[in-house]
């Protein structure tokens, strides 16, 4: 125990540069969704702002498997964090007096800016998890569990940060101080990266990127149905219903339901982010076959439908907005968050254990272009249902998304000979 594990250094190293990115990446998620829903966005509108960051970030994993295959981690690690302090300061130059269909179309396109790096930045990380972790004891479950899960606790932070510095330092001046921030994170990590992450191989080929692994490809469909079920709420519809009932129109009204509602997607991200890093410790990881960690993927999928599904009942039998109804959404949606974070940490395990090490980062961009394509799905969803049918067509969507994720985690099997302990 107190001999220090080879890799240590340069996963702390990949590890800090991702919480840098994550708190940027979960300011500007509210910052923007707030900014622009008081300038009188429909929630349509509102996913319309979103959905160029989630193409960009699926076409992104596909060709960042390929280029740190071919060009190491270290050249997409830095390529993210350098990419989204770009999109920040591009951010900065809106003009509040466009038009606002040209101040979408450039909200998109920062967007789609920060969607590359952000993909750029989470595909490296996670690829150097499986190069770095030790295998024995369950290692490499905790190590990706710890990154994951201490990724979303920062990301949650985000959320708040973005909040509170759009109610008081206003819009450009909080993302100003971002990029300042994360170009500092950039210059530290440039400078000090200890060796330890793969330099890339000369021969890779853009058309290894697509698996041949029926596992890989089973769940990677069954991460793009959990994503959309929980996006399909995240993204638009209940910060715009938090919104609706906190906020009575005046200056101070909004400010204080901008602290509330960032409070709340802080809590709700930083809970996912414990209870994911803490999975290995409930699911007994290192004392469970690794085969029997596909069984619980399916078990644990079912039990989350039944999170969405009981709390569209409540919004049918509710009508209207209640303050009942609103402290049934909080409670469930924690809930749901404790649930998600176990079966978003068991695909995150089970992706590197599916695949081999000299083809880790083309199976896990391949893997998250799934996850990309999830968030698309229920990005443009949370806007169109919340608009059409409300909370409970909101909601009952996510449901039968998570049965389908459900069905497609039904799938997986433990007969593939990187799930056989070496």
């Amino acid at each position: 125990m107190s001999r220090r594990p080879e890799g240590l250094s340069a996963y702390i190293a990949v590890t800090a540069s991702y919480w840098a990115f994550m708190l940027t990446d979960g300011a500007l998620r509210m910052l923007v969704l707030l900014h622009f829903h008081t300038l009188g966005f429909t929630p349509v509108q509102l996913a319309y702002l979103f959905v160029l960051y989630e193409i960009a970030g699926m076409v992104t994993n596909l060709a960042a498997g390929w280029i740190a295959a071919r060009f190491g981690l270290t050249s997409t690690l830095y390529a993210g964090l350098g990419i989204q302090v770009v999109a920040l300061l591009a951010l900065a130059q809106l003009d509040p007096g466009w038009a606002i269909g040209l101040s979408v179309a450039f909200v998109m396109v920062v967007q789609g800016a920060s969607g590359v790096a952000k993909d750029l930045a989470k595909m490296s990380s996670k690829s150097a998890v499986k190069v770095l972790a030790p295998a024995e004891n369950g290692g490499l479950f905790r190590w990706v569990a710890v990154l994951t899960g201490s990724k979303n606790a920062v990301k949650g932070l985000g959320f708040l940060l973005g909040a509170a510095l759009l109610a008081t330092v206003g819009f450009v001046w909080a993302v100003l101080a971002m990029a300042a921030v994360l170009s500092a994170i950039l210059v530290a990590v440039l400078v000090a990266m200890p060796p330890g992450l793969p330099k890339g191989r000369k021969g890779a080929k853009f058309s290894e990127v697509f698996s041949k692994s029926a596992n890989v490809n089973w769940l990677s469909a069954a991460r793009v149905f959990l994503f959309g079920a929980r996006d399909v709420w995240f993204v638009v519809g209940i910060p715009i219903y938090f919104y609706g009932v906190l906020s009575d129109g005046t200056t101070e009204g909004d400010r204080a339901a901008f602290f509330m509602i960032g409070t709340f997607m802080a809590l709700w991200i930083i809970l996912y982010g414990a209870v994911q890093a803490s999975a290995p410790r409930l699911l007994r990881a290192a004392s469970t076959p690794e085969r029997d960690l596909v069984a619980k993927a399916r078990g644990w999928a079912w039990t989350l439908a039944a999170i969405p599904a009981a709390l569209t009942a409540a919004a049918l039998a509710s009508g209207e907005p209640q303050p009942w109804l609103t402290a049934t959404l909080v409670a469930g949606l924690l809930v749901f968050g404790a649930v998600f974070a176990v079966n978003s940490a068991l695909h995150s395990y089970l992706i590197l254990a599916f695949t081999r090490v000299e083809r880790v980062t083309m199976d896990v961009g391949f893997y998250y272009m799934a996850n990309a394509g999830g968030r698309l799905l229920g990005t443009v969803l949370s806007g169109f249902t919340y608009q059409v049918g409300g909370l409970p067509l909101m909601l009952g969507t996510a449901t039968v998304l998570i049965g389908l994720s459900a069905l497609a985690s039904g799938r997986l099997t433990a007969t593939e000979p990187e799930l056989t302990p070496a």
